[in-house]
């Protein structure tokens, strides 16, 4: 089941990305660390309603945020479609213990779905340039990359911006 999260769900959502990160920095993948993301962030996911959680068996293993409001990093970017009705993703996470069954997939089709039923025109996103396996998962669902940005916070390395016209 998928729902919009709320804030007794941020504990567990920062569990869930904390080891995440620890996930990807044991495969030596330096997206996250310890200042992103954290639970001032999902707190404001929830303010905006912007958060949505997966549960299977009553057990939070995964979520997204899912906004329409553009980040100031993504400005420069040459994107596909006009800046006007937009949908961004941010923050898509699944437990390390559930990956690879098919959850990330199930949030990313109830993304697009959601993005298709409110005419958006496309959806964005961003994700790390030493991440080659989110880059193939995406890039097979039909998102196309295009320029690069940077997150002095995150990482020396560049994220890709990608985006699928609706």
């Amino acid at each position: 089941m998928i729902r919009k999260g709320n804030l007794t769900d941020i504990n567990r959502i920062f569990e869930i990305s904390t080891a995440c990160a620890k996930h990807m920095i044991e495969n030596n993948i330096f997206q996250w660390n310890a200042f992103y993301p954290n639970k001032n962030i999902f707190d404001k996911d929830v303010a905006r309603e912007e958060l949505y959680v997966m549960e299977i068996d009553s057990e939070i293993i995964g979520c997204v945020t899912i906004s329409s409001l553009m980040d100031d990093e993504y400005i420069p970017v040459s994107w596909l479609t006009p800046s006007k009705k937009n949908l961004y993703i941010h923050r898509l996470a699944i437990h390390p213990k559930y990956q690879g069954k098919g959850y990330a997939q199930q949030l990313m089709s109830f993304v697009e779905t959601h993005a298709i039923s409110n005419d958006f025109d496309s959806i964005r996103l961003d994700t790390f340039s030493k991440n080659f396996r989110n880059q193939k998962f995406y890039e097979l669902r039909g998102y196309k990359r295009l320029e690069e940005i940077k997150f002095p916070n995150q990482s020396e390395y560049p994220f890709y911006c990608y985006e699928r016209v609706l």
